[in-house]
């Protein structure tokens, strides 16, 4: 499975921005994708996770109630839309494809990863 992220950009403090990542591969619609972030300095932690079929969601405690994640198995794609964004929010944004069906939230559940898209949020 290869995976693109696009979407990145600088915003200001309060905007918007959708990320998305195009899937090769057969396999998209059988596995959980997930959407991870990595500041400079920083681990890299989950942002949200989305089962297989788009029915089940999970979302960190900083992104639940402002981002939202969905997934359209007939184009391959996952997407994140991001409001309200503020400035810790600046990070390279990554996709990554799971081989289970249900959300997971730990890097290590993950095989498969993008190479990223920068976020850039000014105050």
């Amino acid at each position: 499975v290869q995976l693109q992220a696009s979407g990145g950009g600088l915003v200001q403090a309060g905007g918007s921005l959708r990320l998305s990542c195009v899937a090769s591969g057969s396999t998209f619609s059988a596995r959980a994708m997930g959407w991870f972030r990595q500041a400079p300095g920083k681990e890299r932690e989950i942002v949200a996770a989305i089962s297989w079929s788009g029915g089940n969601t999970v979302y960190s405690d900083r992104a639940k109630g402002r981002f939202t994640v969905s997934r359209d198995n007939a184009k391959n794609t996952v997407t994140l839309q991001m409001t309200g964004l503020k400035p810790e929010d600046t990070a390279v944004y990554l996709c990554a494809a799971s081989d289970f069906t249900t959300p997971q939230t730990t890097e290590g559940r993950y095989g498969y990863w993008g190479q990223g898209t920068q976020v850039t949020v000014s105050s």
